[in-house]
């Protein structure tokens, strides 16, 4: 595994967000198996929140599905980069400020969300909603 796998894999376990990920993929049902560069699939999450096709906490990337794209992985994979640069749980509630502010300039959840943008809203499967002041008057 690349060095900086390597090092996001252990912060993301010295700073508990791959522990709690683990504990989520449990209560949530899933069945877990090794991904690449040391990420964790979660499959089967039998719950309906967060609403998102997949969602990453450390290093386990959770989704309902059986199966995920190399693309998706890769988006969830730089959420997980996210959350070793944020030191974990502060990751929760500036994402959670980031989505916010993406609703109120745009309507859309991820658009303007600087964590999905930089994790690559297209590879996530998001669109690029335009802000509310530029939209035409139709």
């Amino acid at each position: 595994m690349d060095r900086r796998f390597w090092f996001r894999r252990t912060v993301n376990y010295l700073n508990l967000a791959t522990p709690l990920g683990l504990l989520i993929s449990i209560i949530g049902g899933t069945t877990r198996r090794p991904g690449p560069d040391g990420l964790i699939l979660a499959f089967g999450y039998r719950y309906n929140f967060p609403i998102a096709g997949a969602f990453t906490v450390g290093n386990v990337v959770l989704t309902k599905w059986d199966s995920l794209s190399d693309q998706l992985v890769r988006h969830e994979g730089r959420h997980a980069t996210q959350w070793a640069w944020c030191l974990g749980l502060p990751m929760l509630p500036l994402y959670l400020l980031a989505m916010l502010v993406s609703v109120m300039v745009c309507g859309n959840l991820a658009s303007y969300n600087p964590f999905e943008r930089l994790a690559d809203l297209e590879d996530g499967g998001y669109p690029r909603a335009p802000l509310w002041w530029r939209r035409s008057r139709g």
